[in-house]
């Protein structure tokens, strides 16, 4: 692919997803639309690239644009996040939500959905705890192949054993063939809906909790800013945004602010005075 070639590119996945691809990752972009190419017919990447040029179909660039941010995932990453919501967040929410009963969670780049289905199994955990609690979990991704992929609940082998404990396998999977499915009522406790976070979210409604992890990364700064002042717009004062563990808000943004002793956990500067703390 020549120089020229991949700019354009590069411009042309920024511009609908807000990937930045510098020129180093040349050979990720190659790698990850060589089996497009081959699937469209197509006998190179200059083939592809010429007929995105000249014709700009939707549909190719649709999934040149999934191809390029599909990332893996995996079950309760990094694991901190999760106690976390079990033993502080949801706590201090049971009681400043208990006229309503009430809790909405976002999971912006959800990928395949071990994300929302990790805070499920976190919420399940609990048990007679939250009877009568709706928790509702709205998860999202800018590619529908993933989300597909997501809705049916099944995983390899290999995804069940990155960071899922067995207790919890054997508990809310079953096994169907060589694949794991994860049960309905599980299933049942997330909404899936495809969402480019180039948007508002505005239409999304509000969340008291946001999960937008290892997706900043991928943006250069600008975009990072308005990615996050979005999440503030549609977040409660005393909500709770959490990054990935090489993310921040320092320099972005002055709407939000870490937590206290909590790293990856931010809340919105207005609502400062209503931190959570353990």
């Amino acid at each position: 692919m020549t120089p020229t070639d991949f700019q354009f590119m590069a411009s042309l996945i920024r511009d609908r997803s807000g990937l930045v691809l510098s020129e180093d990752k040349a050979y990720l972009l190659e790698s990850r639309l060589m089996p497009l190419t081959r699937k469209a017919g197509m006998k190179s990447l200059d083939e592809l690239v010429t007929a995105v040029r000249s014709k700009r179909d939707e549909g190719i660039v649709k999934d040149i644009v999934e191809a390029m941010t599909t990332n893996e995932s995996l079950f309760f990453r990094d694991t901190k996040p999760f106690q976390q919501l079990r033993d502080i967040v949801f706590p201090t929410l049971l009681k400043t939500r208990a006229s309503s009963k009430k809790i909405r969670i976002w999971c912006a780049a959800c990928s395949s959905g071990q994300e929302p289905y990790s805070i499920a199994m976190t919420i399940k955990e609990a048990g007679a705890q939250y009877a009568g609690w709706n928790f509702e979990i709205v998860a999202t991704d800018l590619s529908t192949d993933i989300l597909d992929k997501a809705k049916k609940g099944q995983f390899s082998q290999f995804e069940v054993q990155r960071g899922l404990p067995i207790t919890l396998l054997v508990k809310y999977f079953d096994q169907v063939g060589d694949k794991w499915k994860i049960s309905d009522d599980l299933i049942s406790m997330v909404k899936f809906s495809p969402f480019n976070l180039l948007s508002s979210p505005a239409p999304l409604g509000k969340f008291d909790i946001v999960f937008c992890r290892n997706v900043l990364i991928y943006f250069d700064r600008e975009t990072k800013t308005k990615v996050l002042d979005g999440i503030g717009q549609i977040m409660p004062d005393d909500g709770v945004l959490y990054l990935g563990g090489a993310e921040t808000v320092l320099g972005l943004t002055e709407n939000f602010q870490p937590v206290s002793e909590q790293r990856g956990m931010y809340q919105l500067t207005r609502g400062a005075a209503m931190r959570m703390s353990a």
